[in-house]
């Protein structure tokens, strides 16, 4: 858990994924097209992949991808990144965690 909220904390937006999922890439999509560029970690080809896949678990990511932190902090999975887009929250966020400027 521990390499997880290392590494989910060091930058302003981090998504972890899996290469296969579309839902993943549809949300990295969504947080660039504000002009962010997230650091992407993909679990099925990091080779410590299934421990922090468990670890992502273990901080309540269900399903384990896609998990995103913005701002240094675990905001969840693709339904929270949609619900904030949809309230208009999501831009103001990335604005705050310094990842985009407008």
């Amino acid at each position: 858990m521990d390499m997880v909220m290392k590494l989910g904390t060091s930058s302003s937006v981090v998504i972890f994924t899996k290469s296969s999922c579309c839902i993943s890439h549809s949300i990295e999509t969504l947080i660039r097209s504000f002009g962010a560029n997230p650091i992407i970690y993909e679990l099925d080809t990091h080779p410590n992949g299934k421990q922090m896949e468990k670890a992502l678990m273990e901080l309540g990511c269900h399903p384990s991808v896609p998990a995103i932190f913005i701002g240094k902090e675990l905001v969840g999975g693709a339904n929270e990144i949609m619900s904030l887009n949809v309230r208009g929250k999501l831009k103001q966020l990335l604005i705050r965690a310094n990842a985009i400027w407008v």
